[in-house]
């Protein structure tokens, strides 16, 4: 299907300059470098948008006009790129159904791209650029040399579900979670649970944010939060099981087991069938993802859910109003979690 791109306000790196003792070529990086500021500074500018001191937007627009830079029109496909540093996750074809369930309505296309792996002859933001799509809905992290590359071909994006600290002036769509790692530690406590474990993973954000829900929910039922009951590893079944076996052979074992995701919960129920313990009668397990394939293990998992397709909405909704040079009133996005209970959580023995 074939569509007018209406985006009229694009800006390009690649416009002559038409006046001026500037370069043959000038670049919003150029201004940028030239003024002093950043490049999303002069982007603002540019786009007319707020946040721009009156002394920075006049030297920036001297400048603009010194070296005849020009928007250009009607120079972008009419396409949402899709980026992620890999394909093989078990939640990307979520993430790709709620990108294309507002891709039909806005009649835009859909292009899914895949670089930064380390097995491969990469992609890299260079063919994403050449190609100038409308928006780009980055699902891989992007670096601040990338984000400023997108930003100076005038390419807006959204990061997806950020597992980096992201300026202040970058869009994402994340979920609460810590509201998350609140809800999953309340309902084991709820349950009658007193010693609770909590896997942890690596010094991201969002693991951080969910360790913090469960240290909250502890501190608001009067529990101590032993040190000891805390593992930080990585996001991995087989990280989870190595820090679930160290936690299930001690003597005073916890009762239950919180996970940063569900696939170290996965590694959970494997260390518990190692050791002979049976889950949830002598162990309780709560997740954070809900994976689809965590429904049918046995037990099936109580696990918090996090809405992919919903977050992948409002992320190409959020794409494609900066691609129409809309203004927008919010920059980040947090989709509420929900706690899913099934069989793998009740109350502790005696």
């Amino acid at each position: 299907m074939t569509v007018t791109d209406n985006r009229s306000d694009g800006l390009a790196a690649d416009e002559q300059s038409s006046q001026g003792g500037g370069p043959g070529s000038v670049t919003i990086a150029y201004i940028a470098e030239s003024a002093g500021v950043s490049i999303p500074t002069v982007s603002k500018v540019i786009n007319g948008r707020s946040g721009v001191s009156a002394q920075t937007r006049a030297r920036i627009e001297e400048l603009i006009n010194q070296y005849g830079y020009r928007k250009p029109t009607g120079n972008r496909t009419n396409i949402v790129e899709l980026v992620f540093r890999e394909l093989e996750s078990m939640w990307a074809v979520e993430i790709i159904r709620g990108v294309e369930r507002v891709a039909r309505k806005s009649r835009v296309g859909v292009m899914v791209s895949e670089f930064g792996l380390h097995d491969s002859a990469a992609m890299s933001i260079d063919d994403t650029v050449g190609r100038r799509p409308q928006c780009v809905l980055s699902v891989a992290q992007l670096s601040p040399a990338e984000r400023d590359q997108l930003t100076s071909k005038g390419i807006p994006f959204v990061v997806f579900d950020p597992i980096d600290e992201l300026p202040d002036d970058v869009p994402f769509v994340g979920a609460t979670n810590w509201r998350g790692g609140q809800a999953a530690t309340r309902h084991l406590i709820k349950l009658g649970h007193r010693r609770i474990a909590m896997i942890s993973g690596p010094d991201h954000p969002f693991c951080r944010a969910r360790l913090a829900g469960y240290l909250s929910a502890l501190a608001e039922a009067d529990l101590p939060a032993h040190p000891d009951l805390v593992v930080r590893t990585l996001l991995t079944r087989e990280d989870g099981y190595a820090a679930a076996r160290d936690l299930l052979s001690r003597r005073d074992r916890p009762s239950a087991i919180f996970t940063a995701n569900d696939l170290q919960a996965l590694g959970v129920y494997q260390a518990a069938r190692e050791l002979g313990l049976s889950i949830p009668q002598d162990l309780s397990v709560v997740g954070f993802d809900d994976l689809p394939v965590v429904a049918w293990v046995d037990p099936p998992l109580t696990t918090v859910h996090q809405p992919l397709s919903e977050m992948a909405v409002a992320a190409t909704e959020l794409a494609l109003a900066l691609g129409r040079g809309e203004e927008i009133t919010q920059v980040g996005l947090e989709i509420a979690t929900t706690l899913t209970v099934r069989g793998s959580t009740a109350p502790p023995k005696g």
